[in-house]
């Protein structure tokens, strides 16, 4: 357990913090913890392990409740996971019990926890492919009325930028210069493409899909913008990369395929796009049985 004053802390949050100049922010955490437990009657435990390098995440017992705490340094892709968490409202992703600005620098939420915990990477990726689109078929809603989510296409701008500052001397080796500059103006034209636009969470990979116990599977630290909704199924298939790399169109068409040919663009018996994905889907992903992973 953790003492009042001191707060163990996971490895890749220290490194983070030291190459961005954030010790104080650092330690402060057991303070900032402190004041949480307080303010919202629960006990925190140790960190989950490994951890990630923006935030401080473990879990929190009150009363007869299993949660987690997560606090974090402020970053743009986070600014508004409350929000997201609070409109999807537990569907298809975990519940928000509460959530502060502890100051200018630092966000704290209560979360419901998942259990067992182990994420969607222990099933073969033609399940998760399932079990991504089920999820995803029930998290794009639209945004509700006077929102403040961010366009897609700023965060693709935003990375487009990164890219070109990262590589204005050199592209890294084997990249074609006229393959960049296309991918590029695509990364950029594509977000307003879209037929339609939803509440996104853009963080999709398995190690952000928990088994739980009130669902199969819940979605856990999404980043939520609002637009074209092929962005999310894309972040899943970037993730797969035996797939990605042999078969691309293949991968394109099994994402696709996860939905009635019927509701393709009003074309029945149309094959789905291989860039576009929405609908219904079909089947299911079990539950792995072994211990909980990190939640």
């Amino acid at each position: 357990m953790n003492s009042p004053d001191t707060l163990m802390m996971p490895a890749p949050l220290v490194a983070a913090a030291e190459r961005e100049g954030r010790q104080g922010w650092l330690a402060s955490l057991p303070a900032t913890v402190r004041r949480l437990e307080a303010q919202w009657s629960f006990t925190a435990g140790e960190p989950f392990q490994p951890g990630g390098q923006t935030a401080w995440v473990g879990p929190a017992r009150r009363g007869g409740e299993a949660l987690v705490v997560k606090v974090l340094w402020r970053h743009p892709e986070a600014e508004h996971e409350a929000d997201g968490l609070s409109a999807w409202d537990g569907k298809g992703t975990v519940r928000l019990h509460a959530a502060c600005e502890v100051d200018a620098e630092t966000m704290a939420l209560l979360l419901e926890r998942c259990r067992p915990g182990t994420d969607l990477g222990v099933l073969p990726e033609p399940e998760q492919d399932v079990v991504v689109a089920q999820l995803l078929r029930r998290m794009w809603i639209d945004p509700p009325a006077g929102h403040e989510f961010r366009p897609l296409a700023s965060m693709c701008e935003l990375w487009a930028q990164e890219f070109v500052h990262k590589t204005a001397k050199a592209l890294p080796a084997g990249l074609d210069p006229g393959l960049a500059r296309e991918g590029l103006a695509l990364f950029r034209a594509l977000p307003a493409c879209g037929a339609r636009e939803v509440l996104l969470c853009t963080d999709l990979h398995a190690g952000n899909v928990l088994a739980a116990e009130r669902e199969p599977w819940l979605l856990i630290d999404p980043k939520p913008y609002v637009g074209d909704p092929t962005y999310d199924a894309l972040q899943h298939m970037l993730n797969c990369d035996r797939r990605l790399y042999g078969d691309p169109l293949g991968l394109a068409h099994r994402m696709a395929d996860l939905r009635p040919a019927t509701q393709v663009e009003g074309r029945p018996g149309a094959r789905p796009q291989q860039h576009r994905i929405g609908g219904p889907v079909a089947g299911g992903g079990g539950v792995p049985t072994q211990p909980a992973a990190h939640r």
